[in-house]
């Protein structure tokens, strides 16, 4: 018995690909762009939508080729009005999203997956508590942006105005599907939305970095920092050992000089751990290498590890200290604390 043929994903194939489908299918080759505007300008969810097409050949898309999309499966809405999704994948993963609207500064965050789960293993993260099962298509990371684009359109009636790939995941173990994702999105081609409002966060992976710099991206990089010595470091984030913060940050300095593009440390404090002038003084060292912002995070309790959130006074006298040595200092509260949707918090839990 001969093995039934896996349909292509049409949201994974070439462009070129689809011009040869249309080609030995008889079909004008202007077809090819309608549906590549449907895939990715329009954001077409099934093959039924694209209604300029005929319906043969709608019929004839459906026969070859599959197309697999994202699902709601649990939305919850938290008191300061951050929206957190778990989506279904079509293999019955699950991954989360987070919306985190300030109206008063019209800014409108998607933070978005590009694992099912996550292999650090980061000591204060909930993802990190989960195994990697696989990574996501660029499709998959779309289609969050997609289906929060239109959350935020319904609930404020605003579009997103930026995006940080800080979700579930490394992305830069997903290298090729993020930069593709990114692509997809930023692109006259597909939804336009500027390079320069997508964050790409990491946990610190020194030879993606470089390669990030080498590949001319145009989006903003994240240091998952958290702490400016290699002892704390690697106590709380395994991936220091093979990744030192000197071999960091010189793969981090490499990058801006050869991108000019905005670069960023977030740093979650800990009650006694890493929140001491002290501490603010070993990371300052960093600051000064290259110009970056600090981003000062809230910790956000998880079931399972041994830290504390840092008190609010500590936390300001730190970003007192380095605001009065020049470095730009953002505090970030945390915001969705109570659906478990602040940092560190997605879990994919019932």
């Amino acid at each position: 018995m001969v093995a039934p043929t896996l349909k292509k994903d049409i949201r994974n194939i070439e462009f070129s690909e689809l011009e040869i489908f249309l080609q030995v299918s008889g079909e004008p080759a202007f077809r090819a762009r309608q549906i590549w505007e449907w895939l990715w300008k329009k954001g077409a969810r099934s093959f039924e939508t694209m209604t300029n097409l005929s319906k043969n050949l709608r019929e004839k898309l459906a026969e070859h080729f599959s197309f697999p999309v994202l699902s709601e499966d649990k939305i919850q809405l938290s008191a300061d009005g951050t929206i957190k999704t778990r989506f279904r994948l079509h293999d019955g993963h699950f991954i989360e999203s987070v919306l985190i609207p300030v109206p008063e500064e019209k800014r409108f965050t998607v933070c978005v997956s590009t694992q099912v789960g996550c292999s650090l293993s980061c000591k204060f993260c909930a993802t990190g508590q989960m195994e990697r099962l696989r990574n996501l298509d660029a499709s998959e990371i779309f289609d969050q942006f997609i289906l929060v684009n239109q959350q935020s359109l319904e609930h404020f009636q605003h579009p997103l105005t930026n995006i940080v790939y800080m979700g579930m995941g490394e992305p830069l173990l997903n290298y090729k599907n993020v930069l593709k994702s990114v692509e997809l999105i930023s692109s006259p081609e597909g939804q336009n939305f500027s390079a320069k409002r997508i964050t790409v966060s990491t946990a610190g992976i020194a030879k993606m970095i470089k390669k990030l710099a080498d590949d001319e991206v145009r989006f903003n990089l994240a240091l998952s920092l958290h702490a400016a010595d290699d002892k704390k470091r690697n106590e709380i984030m395994p991936i220091n050992e093979q990744n030192n913060l000197a071999v960091l940050m010189a793969a981090m300095e490499y990058f801006y000089k050869k991108t000019k593009n905005r670069v960023s440390f977030e740093y979650i404090t800990f009650q006694n751990f890493n929140d001491s002038i002290e501490d603010a003084q070993n990371l300052l060292r960093y600051c000064k290498r290259f110009p970056v912002r600090v981003n000062i995070i809230e910790y956000n309790p998880i079931d399972g590890a041994p830290f504390l959130k840092s008190a609010e006074n500590k936390i300001d006298e730190f970003a007192r200290y380095l605001t009065a040595q020049g470095v730009t200092v953002t505090v970030r509260r945390s915001r969705g604390k109570d659906i478990d949707a602040a940092c560190g918090q997605l879990a994919n839990k019932n």
